[in-house]
């Protein structure tokens, strides 16, 4: 503890950085436990966009949001850190120099980075939540990559028990066309399913084009963005969540909601659910693409409307009768 906060009385403080997206601090909430329970006498503090403050507060991990965020998932400025240095600076926001100098300069007594020279190797193989895991056990901080389920929303769902489709992504490479989502919400339609249609800010038009190509607009149709107490109670709610490589999918993960995830640029080993039957990554195999190009990935435009409706079917008549899972597994269909 610093003499400054020997003096005021307040605890020493470890600042976290991972100024990312939703998918990105799901996918962290494993190693920011195993933060929260190696410094139990600190407060923890996360840098990170004050959008998803509400989200990170519900894991139990976070004592505090410090806002930070810069855009195309930049290092963000940390200057405007209040009072005195943190006591630690842990580095879950890349492997760069740039994340590890923002830390750097606030001078904290204590720095965990990658890009230390006392620094863990980067392992750009792995699953995201392994990765992170993996970094702070080389600290000597023990990590489970499975502690990721969040607690029950306090928000009641809009659309209880329904199917979600999400049809958008934060990139046009994960996106899969709007007329596929289309057909497979009118064959889940068919087999007597209700389904929902969600969207993030700036994504009403693909939602409409999704709602106006299957047949069925109103209230079905909740474009716009919902806070996130809603949508993490509708997520939470469903019987199924469909969508591409994006947040949702994480949200799915951590409510124990069944899913299907189409990938296409990206592999699923890297970013998919664990091995579970409740989650199935559907993708084709081949050379990575961009996960932040414009246009749909070749791999991702190679999976079809038939398979992906049989998926939802399948998961759907499995999970009926079979208490959600609270542990791990994922298949991954080829």
């Amino acid at each position: 503890m610093t003499t400054a906060e020997q003096r005021s009385g307040h605890p020493p403080r470890v600042l976290v950085l991972r100024a990312l997206g939703l998918g990105d601090l799901l996918a962290g909430v494993p190693a920011l436990r195993g933060v929260r329970r190696a410094f139990p006498g600190h407060r923890v503090v996360l840098a990170q966009p004050p959008g998803l403050a509400e989200l990170a507060l519900s894991t139990g991990a976070v004592d505090a949001v410090f806002p930070a965020e810069a855009p195309a998932r930049g290092v963000p400025d940390l200057t405007h850190w209040p009072g005195p240095p943190p006591d630690v600076a842990i580095d879950l926001h890349g492997n760069g120099p740039e994340s590890r100098d923002a830390l750097a300069a606030l001078r904290p007594r204590r720095l965990l980075a990658h890009a230390c020279p006392d620094g863990p190797p980067w392992r750009g193989q792995a699953n995201e939540r392994d990765r992170w895991c993996a970094f702070l056990h080389d600290y000597g901080i023990p990590a489970d990559p499975l502690d990721l389920r969040l607690p029950p929303p306090g928000t009641p769902s809009p659309a209880p028990g329904a199917v979600v489709v999400h049809p958008g992504a934060a990139s046009g490479s994960r996106r899969w066309p709007a007329e596929r989502f289309a057909a497979v919400v009118r064959c889940l339609r068919a087999a007597g399913h209700r389904v929902v249609l969600t969207g993030g800010p700036g994504e009403d038009a693909l939602v409409r084009s999704v709602a106006e190509h299957s047949g069925r607009r109103g209230s079905d149709v909740l474009a716009g963005g919902l806070p996130f107490g809603q949508l993490s109670a509708l997520v939470a709610e469903a019987s199924l969540v469909l969508s591409g490589d994006t947040g949702l999918a994480h949200l799915a993960v951590a409510h124990g909601t069944r899913s299907v995830t189409l990938f296409g640029p990206v592999s699923p080993r890297l970013w998919g659910p664990p091995p579970s039957p409740d989650h199935l990554a559907l993708w084709k195999p081949g050379p990575p693409g961009d996960p932040h190009g414009r246009t749909p990935d070749a791999r991702l435009l190679r999976i079809r409307t038939g398979e992906v409706a049989a998926a939802c079917l399948r998961v759907l008549r499995d999970g009926r009768g079979r208490q959600r899972q609270s542990g791990p597994e994922a298949a991954h269909v080829h």
